[in-house]
C-alpha cells in the first residue's frame, strides 16, 4: 500500500446488493423498458431525435443509415452500432411496427427473417408520422439533461402527438421483469383517448367501445376475447392470433388452404419449412404440397391437399403444431415517472392526456412569452415612427450607438430592448406601408396573446386543444383495422348475427352441401321444365333439398348410421347457382360415408322437450328403430352412433316425432305400410332396431314419413319418370308393423319405380329436381287428390332421358315465375286401377 493509501473494509453482501440494484434500475430506466409518455425506450428516442437533429425529415432526401447511426452513437447513445441499427431498422418494418417511425431504402429485412443489409449500404429518413411525435419540440415543451459526456443535451421524452406507447406497443427485457405489449388501430385509440378526456371517470368496459382488441400489422385473426379483456382491465393478458386462411378448391377438385395472413412477430420461411417438416416426420397427414407464392402483392402460401382429406381437420392440425397458430403475452410494464408500473387501457390513456396537457401548457407558455416579447418590440418601433423626428434626431446627434440607445431610452422612455431595435430599424421601415405591416403584425400578435392566455387560464381550453390536435393526427394518419377479431363458442351467442330467415339446405351426390335463402326458388305450374340450379362437378347431381330456418339444430344421419349436430348458420352460404362446399369439409364425417337423413329441433337444452319427443329411423332394407330425443341431446363434434347397421343396409330416412304419429313407409315397388308409431318400442341409441315392412330380396325402402295431423296431411308419392299423386292418409289402412303393407302407385315402364313419400299439406309448394341439376317449384294445392293406386299425374316434363333425382315439400311462395316454357294444361291424368 502507497504512501497516503488506505483500506476501507465494507460488507460485500451489502456492496452486490447496492451494485445490483443499480445495475438493474440503469437497465430498466435507460434501456428495456418504454416511457410511458411518449412510449419509446432510450435508443429509439436517440435514433429519431438524432436524425430530426441532422434535418433528415420526410420531404427531404435519404441519408445513408451509417451517417444517422454515427450521429446517434456519438452524440447520445455510448453502445454498440448494431443496438442503433437494429433499433432504426424495425422502426422502419411495416411488419413489425403498425405505424412505422422511419422510411428505409434499400433491404431492411423481410417477413421471412431475412437481414437487412449493412448500414453503409442503406438509406433512410423520418416518416411523417414521426414527425408529429418531434413536433414542438423547439419551443420548450419537454425537459433536456446533459448527454453522457455532458457536452450535449438531449431531451427526457418526445412531446408525442401521437399515443405510440399503445399504437406502435413495445418490448423488452430488463432486470425481474419484463414489458410486451400489443399494437392498436390509431383511430380507435384516438376515439377512446377523447372519451377520456370527456368522461375521466370512464370505465375500462366503456373504452372497450372505441378499442376493440390489439391490431396487428402483420393482420390475422384474434381467436377468443377473454385474452383482450384481461390485458385491457388488468394490463396483462394472453391473445391467441391465427393466419387468416380460406379453403379453395383446385382444377383436380382437391381441397387447398390458403393463408394470407399470419400471427405477428412470426417467421414465414421457418413457419414453412416446421409445416414441411411435419409432413415428412408423418405429424400432419393429408397433405401433399405447401409452396409459397408470396409476391408484392401480399402473402399467399398454398396448401394442397391429398384427395380424401378433410379440409377442417388437417387445418386444425396445422394450428394445433405449428405457429398458424400463435399466442401473444401481454404484458403492460411502462415507466411512470421513472418507476416500472403495470397498466391497464385507461391508465396508459390517462398518463399519455397527463403528458400532453403539460406539454400543452409548456408550449402555449413559450409561445406566449415569444408573442409579448415580439409585441413590445413592435410597440416601440410604433411609438418611435410617432416621434420619428425626436428619434432621429436623437441618433443623429448621438457618437455612438450605445450614446444614442441611453438617450432613447431616458429621454423618450422607451426600454432597452425597444431602443435597440429601433436603432437597428432599417431606412425602409419609414414608409406608410411598412407602418400599416407593423401596425397589422402588432394587432394581430395582440389578438394571439389574448387566446394563448385564455387557454392558460382555462383547462377546457387546454383540453380542447388536445382534442383537436387527436382529431388531426386521426384525419391523417388513422386507417381500417388489419387484425379480424373471432369470438369463440364460449364468449358469444352466435345466434345474435343471424335472422332466423328460411333457407334451403341442398346436398349434392357426391356430398357438396350449402344453405340458399328459400327466396332464390320461384313457384312454377306443374308440367314446366324448370328453372336452373345447382352448379355441380361431373357426373354429380343434387340429391337432397331440405328446408330449416337459421337458428335451428340440424341433426344429420349418415348412411353408416352416424349423428352429427350442426348449427343451420354454420353451413357455407351459397347462390342458387353455386357448388356448395364438400361435407366432409364441414361435419368431421368420414370419406366414404355421406348425410341420408337430417332433422331440426330448437330446445336441447329443455328436459321436458327432448324426453317426450323421438327419433324415428329407417333402412333401405325394412328396419325401424324409435329412440328418446334426450340421446342426442348432448352433442359431440365428431358425432355418435344412432343406428347399429347389417351388412348390404343403410339409413335412409330420420324423423322427429311425438310418440304417437302415423308412420308410413314405401317401398321401390310401389308397396306401402301404415302403423301407428306406439308399436315399436323405444330403445337406446345404439340398438339395431326391428322390421317395419316385408319385401322381396330385388325391393327396397324408398322413403317413410310420419303423419302428425292425419285431417290436414296427404301422402304424395313420386316416381323417376316425372309422375306422382296426392292421396288421402285414409286410403292406407292400418296393418301390422313388419306386413307387406298396400299398394301406393301403379308401378309401370311409364312411372317408373317409385322414388319419394312424402306427407303434404295444401300450404306447401312441391320442389322437384333431377340429376341434371334442373330445378322446378309448384304448388302442392294444383295437384288433386287421387286414389291410393292410381298412376297420378305428370309433374315434370323430362329430357333426353333424365330422372328425377330428388324431391321436398318447401312452404308455400307466392313468388310466381313468368318465365314457363310450358303450358300447365299440359297433364296427364291416368285413369284409376283397381288392386
Amino acid at each position: 500500500m502507497t504512501q497516503g493509501e488506505k483500506i476501507i473494509k465494507i460488507n460485500i453482501e451489502e456492496e452486490m446488493k447496492t451494485a445490483y440494484i443499480d445495475y438493474s434500475m440503469s437497465v430498466i430506466v435507460a434501456r428495456a423498458l418504454p416511457d410511458v409518455r411518449d412510449g419509446l425506450k432510450p435508443v429509439h428516442r436517440r435514433v429519431l431525435y438524432g436524425m430530426n437533429e441532422l434535418g433528415v425529415f420526410s420531404n427531404r432526401a435519404y441519408k445513408k443509415s451509417a451517417r444517422i447511426v454515427g450521429e446517434v452513437l456519438g452524440k447520445y447513445h455510448p453502445h454498440g452500432d448494431s443496438s442503433v441499427y437494429e433499433a432504426m431498422v424495425r422502426m422502419a418494418q411495416d411488419w413489425a411496427m403498425r405505424y412505422p417511425l422511419v422510411e428505409g431504402q434499400g433491404n431492411f429485412g423481410s417477413i421471412d427473417g431475412d437481414s437487412p443489409a449493412a448500414m453503409r449500404y442503406t438509406e433512410a429518413r423520418l416518416k411523417k408520422i414521426a414527425e408529429e411525435a418531434l413536433a414542438d419540440l423547439e419551443k420548450n415543451t419537454v425537459s433536456f439533461k446533459p448527454n453522457f459526456d455532458d457536452t450535449l443535451e438531449e431531451p427526457t421524452v418526445l412531446p408525442a402527438k401521437i399515443p405510440m406507447l399503445l399504437v406502435n406497443g413495445a418490448s423488452g427485457i430488463a432486470v425481474g421483469m419484463a414489458t410486451n405489449m400489443a399494437p392498436h388501430n390509431l383511430s380507435e385509440i384516438v376515439d377512446a383517448t377523447i372519451a377520456y378526456i370527456d368522461n375521466n371517470e370512464i370505465t375500462v368496459e366503456e373504452l372497450m367501445a372505441f378499442v376493440k382488441a390489439p391490431d396487428f400489422p402483420t393482420g390475422g385473426i384474434i381467436y377468443g376475447y377473454q385474452g383482450v379483456r384481461d390485458a385491457f382491465e388488468k394490463g396483462r393478458g394472453k391473445v391467441i392470433l391465427r393466419s387468416k386462411t380460406e379453403i379453395e378448391v383446385t382444377d383436380s377438385g382437391r381441397d387447398k388452404i390458403i393463408i394470407t395472413e399470419i400471427p405477428y412477430m412470426v417467421n414465414k420461411a421457418e413457419m414453412i419449412k416446421k409445416i414441411a417438416d411435419l409432413i415428412n416426420e408423418k405429424k400432419i397427414e393429408g397433405i401433399s404440397y405447401i409452396n409459397d407464392e408470396s409476391d408484392r402483392t401480399g402473402m399467399r402460401i398454398v396448401i394442397i391437399l391429398k384427395k380424401d382429406a378433410v379440409a377442417n381437420v388437417v387445418l386444425n392440425n396445422l394450428y394445433k403444431h405449428t405457429q398458424l397458430q400463435s399466442s401473444f403475452p401481454i404484458n403492460n410494464i411502462a415507466l411512470v415517472d421513472g418507476r416500472p408500473r403495470l397498466l391497464n387501457l385507461k391508465q396508459l390513456i390517462k398518463y399519455f392526456v397527463r403528458h400532453r396537457h403539460e406539454v400543452i401548457l409548456r408550449r402555449t407558455q413559450f409561445e406566449l412569452d415569444q408573442a409579448e416579447k415580439r409585441a413590445h418590440i413592435l410597440e416601440g418601433l410604433l411609438k418611435a415612427l410617432d416621434h420619428l423626428d425626436e428619434v432621429i434626431s436623437i441618433i443623429r446627434g448621438s457618437k455612438t450607438p450605445d450614446e444614442a440607445l441611453n438617450t432613447l431610452v431616458d429621454k423618450l422612455q422607451f426600454s432597452e430592448i425597444q431602443a435597440r431595435a429601433i436603432i437597428d430599424m432599417r431606412l425602409r421601415s419609414l414608409t406608410g406601408l411598412e407602418r400599416e405591416k407593423l401596425q397589422n403584425e402588432y394587432n394581430e400578435l395582440m389578438e394571439l396573446i389574448a387566446r394563448l392566455r385564455a387557454i392558460l387560464a382555462d383547462p377546457i381550453l387546454q383540453m380542447q386543444v388536445i382534442k383537436d390536435e387527436l382529431a388531426e393526427v386521426k384525419d391523417k394518419y388513422g386507417d381500417a383495422r388489419k387484425t379480424e377479431i373471432v369470438l369463440n363458442a364460449e364468449e358469444f351467442n352466435p345466434e345474435d348475427f343471424y335472422a332466423d330467415e328460411d333457407v334451403v339446405i341442398t346436398i349434392s351426390h357426391l356430398g357438396y352441401v350449402k344453405r340458399t335463402p328459400l327466396t332464390e326458388y320461384r313457384t312454377q305450374s306443374r308440367g314446366g321444365v324448370g328453372s336452373k340450379g345447382s352448379t355441380t362437378r361431373d357426373a354429380d347431381f343434387i340429391e337432397h333439398i331440405y328446408v330449416t330456418s337459421m337458428h335451428n339444430m340440424m341433426l344429420f344421419f349418415t348412411e353408416k348410421g352416424r349423428c352429427y349436430w350442426l348449427k343451420v348458420y354454420d353451413i357455407p352460404e351459397g347462390t342458387k347457382a353455386s357448388k356448395g362446399r364438400a361435407i366432409q369439409n364441414v361435419l368431421n364425417i368420414e370419406p366414404d360415408d355421406k348425410v341420408k337423413a337430417y332433422m331440426n329441433v330448437k330446445r336441447l337444452t329443455d328436459k321436458e322437450y327432448i324426453e317426450n319427443n323421438f327419433i324415428v329411423l329407417c333402412t333401405k332394407k325394412g328396419i325401424i328403430k324409435k329412440t328418446q330425443l334426450e340421446a342426442y341431446s348432448r352433442p359431440r363434434a365428431n358425432g355418435v352412433n344412432a343406428i347399429t347397421i347389417k351388412d348390404g343396409d343403410q339409413l335412409l330416412e330420420a324423423c322427429l316425432t311425438n310418440g304417437s304419429n302415423e308412420i308410413l313407409i314405401a317401398s321401390r315397388e310401389g308397396k306401402a305400410i301404415r302403423f301407428n308409431e306406439q308399436k315399436i318400442r323405444a330403445i337406446g341409441r345404439t340398438g339395431a332396431g326391428v322390421k317395419a315392412i316385408a319385401m322381396s330380396d330385388t325391393d327396397e325402402v324408398v322413403g317413410m314419413i310420419c303423419v302428425e295431423n292425419q285431417e290436414l296431411e296427404n301422402v304424395l308419392v313420386v316416381s323417376e319418370h316425372g309422375y306422382g299423386k296426392k292421396s288421402l292418409l285414409d286410403e292406407y289402412r292400418i296393418t301390422n308393423r313388419g306386413g307387406k303393407g298396400v299398394r301406393t302407385m301403379n308401378i309401370t315402364d311409364k312411372t317408373g319405380e317409385l322414388i319419394a313419400i312424402k306427407s303434404v299439406t295444401d300450404q306447401n309448394d312441391l320442389m322437384i329436381i333431377n340429376k341434371s341439376g334442373l330445378t322446378i317449384r309448384l304448388a302442392i294445392c294444383d295437384i288433386r287428390v287421387t286414389g291410393r293406386a292410381t298412376q297420378g299425374v305428370k309433374l315434370i316434363n323430362l329430357r333426353n332421358n333424365d330422372s328425377i333425382a330428388s324431391v321436398a315439400s318447401v312452404p308455400k311462395s307466392d313468388d310466381k315465375d313468368d318465365e314457363i316454357e310450358e303450358s300447365a294444361s299440359n297433364i296427364e291424368i291416368i285413369t284409376d286401377v283397381q288392386e
